[in-house]
């Protein structure tokens, strides 16, 4: 069912002001939802619904990010509840205490079983004391022993046997995880309204042996071994300019199809941050949260930043529908240009920026001085959820944002 079809046939709630009934009426309060991903595994997170004068609000939660969905339109015991910023929503039936559907990325064909309940219950359920801790880093290996083989740092913290953490990788976090140990299985999730992922492992004081959910589209096995000082290779050190390219360069359009380039009067003779990026990506999300306060509270007058999109909507008018999305909900100033549409591919991405060795990551980040120079690129970001690495990450940009603009 398309989302417009939704939004123009069941807005009874937020642009009628229909009274709610018992018969479309959903219990508030706690509620336990599962998306069922790949080998019928169980993916659970939980979420609350609350009623307001103007309909539902949903807060979903994964350790210490708190998600509000205000988008819930309700026609009978239809129901369809729309992710904030990204374009997946959840379509299904309901009734006081349950609800069944799907939760849908049209753009990418794909649909995933959800389920939910309502009750105060656990988002796992370990019957078992945890035998292990796993408190601590993890040098982490998915994909062992194949072609597509990468590395992650596992960074968790375990009590009582309720585990948080994330998984760092070249390429970005996996954002905040939560879950448990139960016995000597490691099960963790987390559900961000793009992304669905699923950890299961088993653990031993040393080692752990698991298998990584992406919905129900892509699953990886992963090992991992207690390596407190493991580190990943330098995020600045990935990405850079070929030889032979003289300065960073583009040319794509904004919303208004006017062609925007760092050659333009706007961008001359100041810092730029050129966010490689799109609106579909968490991490970019993560990303764009930062530069938009940063840009908010600083209010540097030497200093532009500018994005550039690449979307897998099939149109252009989705594509910028999704940028103006993302604009209008956590309120970006700074233009985002669309660089390409109908597919996020990254050697798609490489053809529109030749000059870059390789676009690795979604987001990849440009510094550009005065001059023109690249300084600087940052693959990946490495956003809250990776703790003390983000809080670092932002002393460190503050700094080489102040000595480009004092040189």
């Amino acid at each position: 069912m398309m989302i417009n079809k939704w939004v123009s046939g069941l807005a009874c709630i937020f642009m009628l002001g229909c009274e709610l009934t018992a018969e479309n009426s959903l219990s508030e309060g706690p509620w336990l939802a599962h998306l069922v991903v790949m080998d019928d595994k169980l993916l659970p997170f939980t979420f609350t619904m609350d009623h307001t004068d103007n309909g539902f609000i949903m807060k979903a939660y994964n350790a210490d990010e708190v998600l509000t969905i205000d988008e819930i339109y309700i026609d009978g015991d239809s129901i369809m509840i729309r992710m904030p910023v990204f374009e997946g929503y959840i379509s299904g039936t309901f009734t006081k205490n349950q609800i069944n559907g799907k939760f849908i990325k049209e753009s990418l064909g794909r649909e995933v079983p959800f389920h939910a309940s309502y009750g105060d219950v656990p988002r796992f359920s370990n019957t078992r004391t945890a035998n292990v801790d796993i408190s601590g880093v993890w040098e982490t290996t998915f994909n062992p022993k194949t072609r597509e083989s990468y590395a992650g740092k596992g960074i968790f913290t375990q009590k009582h046997g309720k585990v948080t953490g994330t998984f760092r990788t070249p390429t970005g976090d996996y954002r905040y995880l939560e879950g448990v140990v139960d016995g000597d299985i490691l099960e963790l999730s987390t559900f961000d309204g793009a992304h669905a992922y699923l950890f299961t492992a088993h653990a031993t004081d040393s080692t752990l042996n698991g298998t990584f959910y992406s919905g129900n589209h892509s699953r990886e096995f992963f090992t991992a071994r207690r390596n407190e000082g493991f580190t990943l290779p330098d995020e600045n050190s990935l990405t850079f300019i070929k030889e032979g390219y003289g300065k960073f360069q583009f040319s794509f359009p904004d919303a208004q199809g006017n062609l925007i380039s760092l050659s333009d009067p706007e961008f001359r003779n100041k810092v730029v941050i050129v966010q490689v990026m799109g609106t579909w990506c968490p991490n970019c999300l993560d990303e764009t949260k930062f530069l938009a306060s940063y840009l908010e509270k600083e209010q540097q007058p030497g200093l532009e930043v500018v994005a550039l999109a690449f979307e897998y909507a099939k149109t252009r008018e989705d594509a910028f529908k999704g940028i103006q999305r993302l604009r209008d909900r956590i309120r970006v100033n700074y233009p985002i240009l669309l660089a390409q549409y109908g597919s996020s591919d990254k050697t798609e991405a490489n053809k529109k920026l030749p000059m870059l060795n390789h676009v690795m990551s979604y987001p990849t980040t440009i510094f550009v001085d005065k001059k023109g120079e690249v300084r600087r690129i940052l693959t990946g970001f490495n956003g809250p959820a990776t703790g003390e690495k983000y809080e670092s990450f932002k002393r460190e940009f503050s700094d080489f944002i102040n000595s480009l603009l004092a040189e």
